[in-house]
């Protein structure tokens, strides 16, 4: 008979020997677990414990700083230590780890400049790409480095690629055919409505007041709290001033509190949004995808979705990079979805009717398509790459980017 662990609850649990296992056997693994398996938590904690690394560290890579760090004090917590003990983690300007350190929660940006200064990784025993669906330009770059590593420089390093939506027959022919474990999630359920009439505009001031209609009839139909996705922080901003002065006029401000949560927000700031308040007021929580994935947020049994996110594209032509608003991808809808049923079952309000949800891609170009690529072409230079078919990637640069950078 089995113990029961702190993540006994989790879907993920029943795989965690096989996960184990199979990193053991073939060094190579992709783990496809749907949301709310457990997977951030659950599987970095049993790795830690159970996986014979011979002494070396386990990296996992987070592609947002706040999920790092939030990650890493969870894990301090169920190892019943502080941060910087067995699980540290590392974002820019911040670094609390031991030489007791076995699991290190790194943003993407500190693995790829770990490598360049070790290629052979000497310390590290398994490198975990966590959230790997986001195909955020250093991930895609520090998975081509991996490979690389495990062909040339230290064979006996191990990778698991964790996503929740993935191409998994791609990626495991990328990585010599690895094998793929997939984990369903845990998920309450949540009852979604949507518009009755299109808003075509991608202009916050024409879909303002009918998001702001959204959130207070949210805000009425539950008693947990309510996360709210905007493209940016614009948004938010103006967004909590609407609903500070709602509040007000109905003198619900002493009973609702409004939290913003994105990524340019002081660390202590960031935290507040991730706890229950302690008056027990009803949190409308503001929030850009930062929220889409890894953190947990308590007490959520409601979700307004604008359906919109701000992203980076890059112009070859004048070589310039605008911040556009754009819709997001089915795979990212249901994601957000998801966050409604996580603990309880909840509801969720789209800003789009059911026609344009059908009409959404599945999933949004990998970054490597459509960013600047200067600095992975400096990368390149620094790694000894002159041409970027000197080296395996799972999505090829365009060449015209890479020629222009």
């Amino acid at each position: 008979m089995k113990q029961p662990t702190p993540f006994s609850h989790l879907p993920v649990s029943d795989f965690l020997e096989s996960i184990a296992q199979k990193l053991q056997a073939k060094n190579r693994l992709i783990l496809q677990a749907e949301p709310g398996a457990g997977k951030s938590t659950a599987v970095p904690w049993f790795l830690v414990k159970n996986l014979d690394l011979q002494g070396k560290k386990i990296i996992m890579l987070e592609p947002r700083r706040l999920a790092a760090s939030s990650l890493a004090h969870y894990l301090s917590h169920v190892f019943n230590e502080k941060v910087g003990e067995t699980v540290g983690y590392q974002i820019k300007n911040e670094r609390r780890v031991s030489s007791k350190t076995r699991l290190e929660i790194v943003t993407e940006g500190v693995l790829t400049a770990r490598i360049q200064k070790d290629p052979e990784l000497k310390d590290v025993g398994l490198l975990i790409f966590d959230e790997f669906h986001e195909r955020s330009l250093h991930a895609d770059f520090g998975l081509a480095l991996s490979k690389e590593i495990m062909q040339v420089y230290n064979e006996s390093l191990k990778v698991l690629v964790m996503s929740a939506t993935l191409d998994t027959h791609k990626l495991s022919d990328f990585l010599d055919k690895a094998p793929v474990i997939k984990c369903p999630g845990r998920c309450y359920p949540v009852t979604v409505a949507h518009l009755k009439s299109p808003i075509a505009s991608l202009d916050f001031r024409d879909w303002r007041i009918a998001l702001l209609k959204l959130v207070l009839q949210a805000s009425q139909a539950t008693d947990g709290d309510v996360l709210v996705f905007l493209p940016g922080q614009r948004e938010i901003l103006r967004l909590s001033e609407d609903l500070t002065d709602e509040f007000t006029k109905t003198r619900q401000s002493h009973s609702t509190i409004v939290t913003p949560l994105y990524g340019q927000l002081k660390p202590e700031q960031q935290k507040a949004a991730l706890q229950i308040d302690k008056q027990k007021r009803q949190k409308i929580i503001l929030a850009t995808n930062i929220a889409e994935t890894s953190l947990t947020i308590p007490n959520i049994s409601a979700v307004v979705d604008s359906g919109l996110a701000k992203n980076s594209i890059y112009d070859v032509t004048s070589g310039m990079t605008r911040l556009l608003t754009q819709r997001i991808s089915k795979a990212s809808a249901e994601q957000r979805m998801g966050r409604a049923g996580r603990l309880q079952a909840g509801h969720c309000y789209r800003l789009w009717t059911e026609t344009q949800q059908k009409n959404m891609p599945d999933y949004l170009p990998e970054a490597i398509l459509h960013n600047d690529l200067t600095q992975l072409r400096l990368n390149l230079a620094q790694w000894g790459i002159k041409q970027s078919d000197d080296m395996q990637w799972l999505t090829q640069p365009p060449s015209t980017h890479l020629d222009a950078a």
